[in-house]
């Protein structure tokens, strides 16, 4: 398990206070939804390339995302990120 500490300016935090009852939940269902928007996506990359070439598929979501890295049928965004900059040399 990660876990991010982030910190806020007096100002930023005010800012949140009127819009939600706590910063710290809104962040963190912020980022749970956003991870588990990619989970979707990456099974479904996953499931649709084990489809086509008759891979066996994982069981459970957790080997499911593990198994798309293991196949490199996804890139971190920071491996995407690398590759575009050494293509701009």
């Amino acid at each position: 398990m990660t876990i991010f500490n982030i910190e806020l300016t007096d100002t930023e935090q005010k800012s949140f206070d009127y819009v939600t009852t706590s910063a710290l939940e809104w962040i963190t269902n912020a980022a749970k939804n956003r991870a588990r928007q990619s989970k979707e996506e990456i099974i479904s990359i996953l499931v649709k390339h084990c489809n086509e070439n008759n891979i066996q598929l994982s069981v459970g979501e957790d080997a499911q995302v593990q198994q798309a890295y293991d196949l490199n049928l996804i890139k971190t965004a920071q491996q995407r990120e690398d590759e575009s900059s050494e293509g701009q040399v």
